[in-house]
């Protein structure tokens, strides 16, 4: 799949993240798409305040799964 934005690199401070919440695999398991956008979504948060509600969101949407940026995301909804 190619990606019409260039791809994002992604910070050490959201795979400490990720790492610390467990939830690595449920993100490297999303589309290139997805992956890109969430790191794109929080990268563009000027306020830390905003940056931080938004890693708190992408962790509950992976950890919840089904979701992805507040919309249902059927193939990534747990069996």
């Amino acid at each position: 799949m190619t990606l019409k934005r260039p791809r994002a690199a992604m910070p050490a401070s959201i795979r400490r993240e990720l790492d610390a919440a467990g939830l690595m695999q449920a993100f490297k398991t999303r589309p290139p798409y997805q992956r890109n956008d969430y790191l794109h979504w929080i990268g563009r948060s000027v306020r830390t305040a905003t940056q931080r509600k938004r890693i708190d969101q992408m962790l509950a949407e992976l950890k919840a799964g089904g979701v992805y940026m507040g919309m249902a995301h059927r193939p990534s909804k747990p069996k």
